[in-house]
């Protein structure tokens, strides 16, 4: 059958409705890509121009407390201020205005005061015991204000007693001056402590095993001072100690406790140990920005990997302790175990160690920290002697180079054993990981000193009344006289101890069940090469 032209080229030519299908689907394609392309771009300009406008409020600012104003800790206008701003009122404003932001970085204040909303929880406490004064405790308090923490008991002597010191602190909002006068020693005599064995192997020593009882007792009056101001969390810390709540999603350490399980009852943190890098560091917590970690934050091959290397000759991989500090859920019950630990008498405690926030420890970091510990013990500097003193290798060492050796002989041991002055060996111990740098606190009480927070709660301060004056001066007194018989080996029987609670403590002796009264943890030095198999210590 003969086969027409058209019919053998048919199909070579294109075909009208495929040709106009495809070309339908290019189109729609086009667009699609167009329109997804365009609408981000809007939005953004259109975000842009109502952000610059003042239209969108910051969502960092949504936690803010009412009437907060998004200043920054202490940016707001200072209570002192105004008192300058007649005569140089063009170049204050220039000064004050560096660096602000109408955004908080920090969302829990709103004054220098840094007093907070009732509503906020969970409400954190810190106790503490200190003989230091206003320039130590006022970076150290207020940092603490800033990420979270709304009352401090401070059970003060010695420089932190004196009247030009505590009546500053007691001007501060949710803060409690505990004085160590005799009605106080009287009414800690009456404890049950002394008739219990957990703290027993404390009792009638001097210098730190005294302090380390002290700190106990004190710890078991703030836990009834803790739950009568309605607070959620207690801590204790000394006031070289500042809380790193790394880990939390802002830097809070209220967020930080407010996502623990409520089933917890303690929560750990690892310390980790300032690492100064020069002899003349005044104001350890400005200056110094290296740390060294913790062996629960370490891999167990780099922390004995590098064990000799970080050690540096020293006793211990830490100068000083290293089983941390702990945060307790304020419950009935509730008891110190020593200034690192709490426990409870009717339970063993449900407790957690966190994998990244931690507690970092300002030791030794100036070199007066020597002979300031040397000066509040009287023991003498012998190897045998010291044991009966300090519960520490280092703090034995350290107070027999204070005691025997000239200034000069001093600083060369400081810089041999405690500034990191090798280069070379911080670059290998920070890329290890087992040195780290860590500048949020640092900046956190730099911004609030240049801010004139601290110059202005100083100045604030009410003057003091004669009756107050005089309160201050004994309990000043007081603790001067507890300071003087520190050398004595019933010393502890200054807070208290009668004829019948020394026979009640014999007869408890005797009877008393153990099974919740785990003895106290005291301060620990981490583990050495010989605890190569140790995994973890509490």
């Amino acid at each position: 059958m003969p086969v027409s032209n058209h019919q053998l080229y048919a199909p070579l030519r294109p075909n009208p409705s495929s040709s106009s299908s495809s070309f339908s689907s290019h189109s729609f394609t086009s667009k699609i890509l167009l329109l997804l392309t365009i609408l981000p771009v809007s939005l953004a300009a259109i975000a842009f121009i109502l952000q610059w406008r003042g239209g969108i409020t910051d969502p960092t600012a949504l936690s803010s407390p009412r009437g907060s104003h998004h200043y920054f800790p202490g940016m707001e206008p200072s209570p002192l201020s105004h008192l300058s701003s007649h005569n140089s009122n063009s170049h204050h404003s220039d000064c004050v205005n560096l660096g602000r932001t109408a955004s908080p970085s920090f969302p829990y204040y709103h004054n220098w005061k840094l007093d907070f909303e009732a509503s906020l929880t969970p409400k954190i406490c810190v106790t503490t015991s200190t003989s230091a004064g206003l320039e130590q405790i006022l970076p150290w308090m207020f940092y603490h204000k800033v990420i979270g923490v709304t009352n401090f008991f401070l059970f003060v002597e010695g420089k932190a007693a004196s009247p030009e010191v505590s009546n500053v602190l007691e001007s501060i909002p949710g803060v409690k001056v505990i004085y160590r006068t005799k009605q106080l020693e009287e009414q800690q005599a009456k404890s049950r402590i002394w008739n219990e064995t957990w703290l027993a192997g404390f009792f009638y020593k001097p210098c730190n095993y005294e302090l380390f009882v002290k700190q106990s007792l004190n710890m078991e009056m703030a836990i009834v001072m803790a739950r009568d101001s309605g607070m959620d969390w207690i801590l204790h810390l000394d006031t070289d100690e500042l809380i790193h709540p790394a880990g939390a999603r802002e830097y809070s350490l209220r967020q930080l406790l407010l996502d623990v399980p409520r089933h917890v009852d303690m929560v750990i943190f690892p310390n980790y140990e300032s690492s100064i890098e020069r002899e003349d560091v005044k104001e350890p917590f400005s200056e110094v920005s290296m740390f060294k970690k913790n062996y629960d934050h370490l891999p167990k091959d780099t922390y004995f990997g590098m064990y000799k290397d970080s050690v540096r000759g020293n006793p211990n991989y830490f100068l000083t302790y290293g089983n941390g500090k702990s945060a307790a859920r304020i419950q009935d019950h509730l008891r110190p175990n020593g200034a690192h630990r709490w426990h409870n008498y009717m339970k063993t405690p449900n407790e957690i160690k966190l994998e990244e926030a931690a507690v970092l420890h300002y030791t030794y970091a100036k070199f007066s920290d020597l002979t300031s510990r040397r000066d509040r013990c009287g023991c003498k500097p012998t190897k045998e002697d010291v044991k009966r003193c300090f519960m520490l290798e280092f703090d034995r060492s350290a107070f027999i180079i204070a005691s025997t050796a000239t200034e000069e002989e001093m600083m060369k041991w400081y810089n041999e054993h405690v500034v990191w002055g090798d280069k070379d060996l911080k670059m290998k111990l920070l890329r290890k990981g087992v040195l780290t740098r860590i500048y949020s606190p640092m900046v956190i009480i730099q911004s609030l000193r240049e801010s004139g927070v601290f110059s202005s709660v100083i100045a604030s301060a009410p003057s003091l009344s004669k009756e107050n004056f005089l309160l201050s001066i004994d309990s000043s007194n007081s603790s001067r006289a507890v300071a003087s018989v520190t050398t004595l080996p019933s010393t502890s029987r200054k807070v208290g101890r009668t004829k019948e609670s020394q026979a009640a403590t014999r007869k408890a002796l005797s009877i008393e069940s153990v099974a919740f009264h785990q003895v106290a943890v005291p301060p620990l030095s981490p583990p050495g090469l010989d605890n190569n198999g140790l995994i973890s210590h509490n």
